[in-house]
Formats: C-alpha cells, structure tokens, sequence
C-alpha cells in the first residue's frame, strides 16, 4: 500500500487580512450613507459585502484548521472544514438574497426619493475596493474552493457597484426612481449566479463526488494501460480538502510480485498529469484462491 501527500499551501493569510479590512471599512461607509440616501441599492450592496467579510473570516479560519496535524481521531486532520466554510458561505448568501429580494419588491410598490450624488461616489469607492480585493485572490481561485469562492464574490460585488453607479447617474439625470429597485434586482441575479457555482460544488465535495477537472475515464484509462494488469476494481476518487484530492484502487496483476517502483510509477503520473495528492494503491494477484471482498469480478 502505498501513500503520497502533497499539500498546496499558499500563504493567503496577507490576502484574507487586506480583503477583510478594506470589506468592513467599505460597509460602515456603504450602509452609513446608503441610510443617509435612502438608497436600497447601496444598503443591499453593504449588507452583501457584510456577508462577504463573514465568508472571507470563514474561509481564512478554515484555511488555518486545515494545516492542523491528522490525530487517532481525525486521521486526515480537519482538512474538510475547508469545505464545510465554502457551503456555509454559499448558504449564507442565499439568505442575504432572500432579504434582499422582499426589499426590492417593497420599494417597486412604494419607491423613495434617492440622494444620486451619494450613491455615485460610494458606489465608485467600492469598485475600487472589491476589484482591489478580488485581484489578491486571482492566483488562487483556479486551485482551491474557498480562494475561488472568495475571488467570485470581490469580483460579482465590482461589477454590482459598478450597476449603481451606473443606477445614480440615471436617477440624477432622469429622476426614474425605479432605478433603485431594478438595480437591486441585478445585484440579486449577479451574486446568485456566481454563488450556484460554488454552492454546487460545495455540496458535491461534502458527499466526495469527484471533483470537477478530474478526469476519470482517462484514469481509468491509464490503470488499464500496463501490460500486468488485467482489471481494476473499487477506484474511488474524492476531495480531502478544497485543494486536495484522494483516490483509492485496487489492481489486480498477473504475477506474485509486489513492485515497489511499479505503484511509485503511479502515484507520480496520478499527481503530475490528473492533480492527485494522495494515491492509495492496493495490489491484488489474479493467482491466489482467495478473492478481494470488494472484488465482484472472478479473474479470467
């Protein structure tokens, strides 16, 4: 049996205490004057940035728990708690929509005069802060859940501050206060689409589907490629972590002898060429009597 650990450990620390800080400072001035406005685009953008920080903590905490050491108990250590944050994330959000949703609808009935100048000038600070932010976590989003879900929101809530801005001048040069709620309305779609994604496969990592970007025919494939090996059983492949991924096999060889090099060929071509981290390979010979108890197949 044979184990190879590799772990992705970029240091976002930096990333996660910039983002917070500029987020929480942006929402004190957002929701302050989004009040003093009037304006239901500006305090829904506060309270999605709000909802933001919370993921930000979330995800850095859960970064940190995960490079605690495995114990007797928790043999992978708690390299899942990763996951657990980018589902809460994603199901917070969803109640901010929620929210967010009821007060758009109410300001369509009743809508309220909008102080546009405001607007315009907050909602441009927070283009700048969001796009600041989502550009710390750029590198990161294509490997790791959390950076991704992190990158998705700063770079959604640029282009909502950019929707008001766009909502202020219209307002300040036609009057159309139902430009308020419209663009509320436009918040709503843009953070729901860009949460589906990470709420998707957040649920998918929870229940070890394999992950997107695996390809598993083509390692099953490669398996299947060596000339001592006649099949394969109880391939399992599934997410330790939000950038770790584990697989399981057992492969039965035409021959008694248990090759060293031969498995360590593996893990390094499952790791360089489909991003396994950690490769468990059982070996099995199609000689002996007594069969796998996870084997369904008889040898041929």
């Amino acid at each position: 049996m044979n184990h190879d650990h590799s772990h992705k450990t970029d240091n976002y620390n930096h990333s996660f205490a910039i983002g917070i800080i500029l987020n929480i400072i942006f929402v004190i001035i957002e929701g302050g004057y989004g009040i003093l406005a009037d304006s239901l685009a500006l305090i829904a953008d506060a309270g999605h940035n709000l909802s933001d920080v919370a993921s930000l903590l979330l995800a850095w905490g859960a970064s940190l728990l995960a490079k605690r050491a495995a114990t007797q108990k928790r043999t992978y250590g708690y390299r899942k708690v990763t996951v657990l944050a980018s589902l809460i994330s994603a199901i917070l959000l969803l109640v901010v929509l929620g929210g967010i949703t009821w007060e758009a609808i109410g300001r369509f009935i009743n809508p309220k005069p909008v102080e546009s100048i405001t607007v315009i000038t907050v909602a441009g600070i927070g283009v700048v802060i969001n796009t600041i932010t989502a550009l710390l976590f750029v590198k990161g989003q294509k490997h790791d859940l959390n950076i991704r879900g992190a990158f998705l929101h700063m770079a959604a809530d640029a282009g909502v501050s950019l929707a008001v801005v766009i909502a202020g001048i219209l307002i300040s040069i036609g009057g159309w206060l139902w430009i308020d709620p419209v663009v509320s309305i436009i918040i709503i779609a843009v953070i729901f689409i860009s949460t589906w994604g990470l709420l998707r496969d957040s649920i998918n990592y929870i229940i070890d589907a394999v992950p997107r970007g695996i390809d598993f025919d083509g390692i099953k494939g490669y398996l299947m490629s060596f000339e001592r090996v006649i099949r394969i059983h109880d391939l399992h492949i599934w997410p330790l972590s939000t950038t770790e991924v584990a697989l399981t096999v057992h492969i039965v060889v035409n021959d008694d002898c248990l090759d060293n090099d031969f498995m360590l060929r593996i893990q390094r071509h499952l790791h360089d060429h489909f991003n396994i981290e950690h490769t468990t390979v059982q070996v099995e010979s199609c000689k002996g009597e007594d069969e796998c108890m996870l084997d369904r197949d008889r040898c041929q």
